[in-house]
């Protein structure tokens, strides 16, 4: 069996710019959005990344045509007609059930198989669906399928039990093509909400109140096609903030909304990190020497502190002095990425959703897996830190949600490369 790895050799600072890629959480929504126009749709900035080639070909196995070249998508929708996403697809990934709010919206009808995606914890779908019945959607789920049907939407009160990303933007989706008007309450806040809310309205809907916790919609009869720029990744410019933090580094980040990142700013700052964000409107200078301290993370809802930061975090606290403590409210199962780290060296105890990370003096390389997307982030900042030699084993993780993440370290001065070996994983 022929396997990728990513080999670091530790302890290089990186020093230098690079450039954040497009948004991951954001394009999977805009692309499944364009679904519902009755004019073709440009969409621009995408990340090279494998997500964004499974919504292509999720659009073309319902009948769109979709052309994908140079971080541009063109998606042509007219000839969608099939309301059925093929369960192969479906599998790779968690975002594939956007298409349930957009054929809905479309076509009064829309199925799909359970989602998959990285194997984090609980992920339910009830608010989806609670969303989808106040729309006066009738919905079944059998043999490992959502079926939803409406042969009228109407608009109506949506009240979210938790401020849930994806229920907020299936929502927002079926909504926006609804007789009437659509109050979200309790709505997720998130950047990649209310991109997704100007795309909409770039069509020709009638998005208000994105970004804060209550989302109004009137709904419309036709979107038209239109050419949108998705904004940049919060959670890569993150992790780069973090390899950074990690090498003692010196690094400058372009592309970057400072705003997005100020949960992991403050953190940094508290740790001992020089964080600059005046460089330029849209990039962030990140600078660190010596051992950093200790600070205690809770994850939360945006504006809090991004669950999808707290993994790489966690490994760069794993050499600060004294003990931290994060929390994880999030996703139960966000702490695989600690028993990777712990052959580095890496001391610490986890107690339900909280770990308590005792900062030791240093790690060293070994062989470890990524366990999930951003846990894979983790392993590459942890290798950055370690010294000796890192292989890093199930980069297809990786490779869902970061553009060419070991070449722009590269560019940075790190020592990685990407390997291909025949054999099997290591049996640790």
């Amino acid at each position: 069996m022929r396997i990728e790895k990513l080999r670091i050799f530790g302890g290089n600072r990186l020093e230098g710019a690079t450039n954040v890629s497009g948004g991951k959480n954001t394009a999977l929504a805009i692309i499944a959005a364009a679904a519902m126009a009755l004019e073709p749709c440009q969409i621009e900035n995408l990340p090279d990344i494998e997500d964004i080639r499974v919504m292509r070909d999720i659009l073309l196995s319902l009948g769109a045509k979709v052309e994908l070249e140079g971080g541009v998508m063109r998606i042509d929708p007219r000839p969608l007609e099939l309301t059925q996403v093929p369960e192969q697809l479906a599998s790779k990934l968690r975002a594939s059930y956007y298409f349930l709010g957009a054929l809905l919206g479309r076509f009064g009808q829309g199925e799909v198989s359970y989602p998959g995606g990285c194997d984090i914890g609980s992920r339910p779908i009830d608010q989806h669906i609670k969303a989808f019945e106040a729309l006066g959607a009738t919905v079944e789920t059998e043999y490992g399928r959502i079926r939803v049907q409406a042969d009228q939407l109407r608009g109506a009160t949506i009240y979210l039990d938790m401020p849930s990303v994806g229920a907020t933007i299936n929502a927002m989706l079926a909504a926006t093509l609804a007789a009437g008007n659509t109050e979200i309450v309790n709505a997720g806040k998130e950047p990649h909400i209310v991109d997704l809310a100007n795309f909409l309205n770039a069509m020709g809907g009638h998005v208000k109140g994105a970004g804060t916790d209550s989302i109004r919609i009137r709904g419309v009869s036709r979107l038209h096609g239109c050419t949108y720029a998705v904004i940049p990744d919060q959670i890569e410019t993150g992790t780069l903030m973090i390899a950074a933090a990690a090498s003692h580094g010196d690094v400058l980040i372009r592309g970057a909304m400072p705003t997005h990142m100020e949960a992991l700013t403050a953190k940094l700052l508290e740790m001992g990190v020089r964080v600059d964000e005046g460089v330029g409107e849209d990039s962030i200078r990140v600078r660190s020497e010596g051992r950093l301290r200790r600070v205690n993370v809770k994850t939360q809802p945006y504006p809090g502190f991004p669950t999808d930061l707290q993994q790489p975090i966690s490994v760069l606290l794993s050499t600060a002095q004294g003990t931290s403590i994060v929390q994880e409210t999030i996703f139960e199962m966000r702490f695989k990425h600690l028993d990777e780290i712990r052959r580095m060296g890496a001391l610490f105890e986890v107690n339900g959703r909280v770990a308590y990370i005792h900062g030791v003096e240093k790690l060293t390389g070994c062989p470890v897996r990524a366990t999930d997307l951003r846990a894979g982030a983790a392993m590459v900042v942890a290798g950055l830190m370690a010294e000796g030699q890192t292989d890093i084993y199930n980069v297809h993780y990786i490779d869902r949600g970061y553009e060419h993440l070991e070449l722009k370290l590269k560019g940075l001065g790190a020592k990685i490369e990407r390997l291909t070996e025949e054999g099997s994983l290591p049996s640790y």
